[in-house]
């Protein structure tokens, strides 16, 4: 809410604005909460913060500060008591007004369990550029070995084997535990989006007591759930397996989801949900039996890595597929090798709740020469296929804002034959050569990193793409937030 002072504002100053507004969060009891704030006004505004249900004060230890290098005001509350929830409020004043913005903070129990490993405070040995994220270990937890790799590498920890030695001993520490209430627990799935749209993972899982209470939670929360495909969060079991899915899933239901046999842990995953979007989708595949088949869609943002799938079951890298990620994270490809009948099926993509798929039609060796002995005796002159073409954009350059200080990424795709050159510009001079800016061009995709933004690279940015039958351009404005 802004509320304007003075009927006229003179040229050149303005009301207080938020350019970046602080966010809702879910905390921990004796967590650290933190409330960010970039705001904008002329003359520059004053900031304070406030809570809706009593004084700031009596929050006890809190601690306000300005980052020089990201413009963000800063609220921290080091130690969260469960009666600091509540609405925190940022209020930003000059002589011509005053904005307010509003966040919730909500206070969690100790720890995602009252016996989690995130709760019991544990000396956790430290990566070289600081702590391993608690989750990370539970997760660890949870999975099976073959998937250290791929979730270390999600947490950013591409060297995990120093970790190896403490996590086995935490390991003997929950199968400890679990054995109070759990006979038997193995074949435990984290959680995937299906083909189907909907978002499962499951365990096989045997009970000492049948009649245990199973708990769902999500970022610490409780989570009700069901036993019909009606309900949001669905529970089935079929003898000792266990289902849960989330159906209809959305962007706000990613988390951290726990499932718990009374007080014990036995099983944790993360979902996560990207903003992400299919460039290039997958595309039918037809290959004779020995044969390889590849299929390969193009994102609009990096992703370390997708689920690729048939229609029942999720694939892994190894003898039958190769599964590969280019340089840039936006290229993701899937080969099958040696094509046989029973390959043929409908193959799909998945980047967190967005999916593509296509088909791969597989058609014995002998049938094929049949077809090619049939065409070559043909008297028909064959025809020649022309497929140059002019180039256009498949996806053209957006609008981008972007906080001083933070990385700021934008690309387009193109295509065109022969294939188009491309040149960038700001406000109409060329950056092809500038060191300053990271520039790509993978199978169409054309990228722009700007690494930190500062106000300097406020203006207008422009592609070109020309190839000899044609030119066609795309441009979009960059603001920089924090700046006039």
């Amino acid at each position: 809410m802004i509320t304007q002072y003075v009927e006229n504002i003179p040229a050149g100053k303005s009301t207080p604005d938020f350019s970046q507004k602080p966010i809702s969060v879910t905390v921990q009891e004796g967590k650290k909460a933190v409330f960010k704030a970039v705001v904008t006004g002329e003359p520059a505004p004053t900031v304070t913060w406030g809570r809706n249900r009593s004084k700031l004060a009596e929050l006890g230890n809190y601690q306000t500060r300005y980052d020089e290098k990201t413009h963000e005001h800063i609220l921290e509350i080091p130690d969260v008591k469960s009666d600091h929830a509540d609405t925190f409020k940022c209020f930003a004043t000059n002589e011509y007004g005053k904005a307010i913005c509003t966040a919730l903070l909500n206070v969690s129990e100790v720890g995602f369990k009252k016996n989690g490993l995130i709760g019991m405070n544990l000396q956790l040995p430290k990566k070289k550029n600081g702590e391993i994220d608690p989750k990370l270990w539970e997760l660890l937890l949870s999975a099976p070995r073959k998937d250290y790799e791929k979730i270390c590498i999600d947490y950013g920890v591409y060297d995990f084997r120093w970790m190896l030695k403490r996590l086995k001993q935490l390991k003997k520490e929950r199968e400890d535990e679990q054995a109070k209430v759990v006979e038997r627990l193995d074949n435990v799935k984290q959680i995937e989006v299906k083909p189907n749209g909907k978002a499962e993972f499951e365990l096989d899982m045997t009970l000492k007591d049948p009649n245990s209470t199973i708990n769902l939670y999500k970022d610490g929360m409780m989570v009700l759930y069901g036993t019909d495909e009606t309900s949001k969060h669905c529970l089935k079991q079929k003898g000792t397996k266990y289902v849960f899915t989330i159906n209809d899933p959305q962007p706000e239901d990613a988390g951290f989801y726990q499932v718990d046999v009374e007080e014990v842990n036995v099983l944790a995953t993360d979902f996560q949900v990207p903003e992400v979007e299919f460039i290039a989708q997958l595309k039918d595949v037809k290959a004779f039996e020995g044969e390889d088949a590849i299929f390969q869609c193009v994102l609009s943002t990096p992703l370390n890595r997708i689920t690729w799938s048939t229609t029942d079951t999720s694939l892994e890298n190894g003898d039958k597929y190769e599964i590969t990620v280019s340089e840039d994270k936006l290229i993701h490809t899937l080969k099958v090798k040696d094509c046989a009948m029973a390959d043929s099926r409908v193959y799909y993509a998945i980047a967190g709740i967005a999916s593509s798929s296509a088909t791969l039609t597989s058609s014995s060796s002998d049938s094929g020469k049949k077809k090619k002995k049939k065409k070559f005796s043909s008297r028909t002159k064959p025809k020649v296929l022309d497929f140059q073409s002019a180039p256009s954009f498949l996806v053209p350059l957006k609008r981008r804002m972007a906080p001083q200080g933070y990385e700021c990424y934008m690309s387009c795709a193109i295509k065109g034959d022969p294939a188009p050159r491309v040149t960038w510009y700001r406000d109409n001079i060329s950056l092809n050569t500038n060191t300053n800016y990271y520039i790509t061009n993978v199978c169409g995709v054309c990228s722009l990193l700007i690494l930190r933004v500062g106000p300097k690279d406020n203006g207008e940015y422009k592609i070109v793409i020309q190839n000899p039958l044609g030119t066609a351009e795309s441009s979009m404005m960059l603001n920089v937030r924090g700046t006039v």
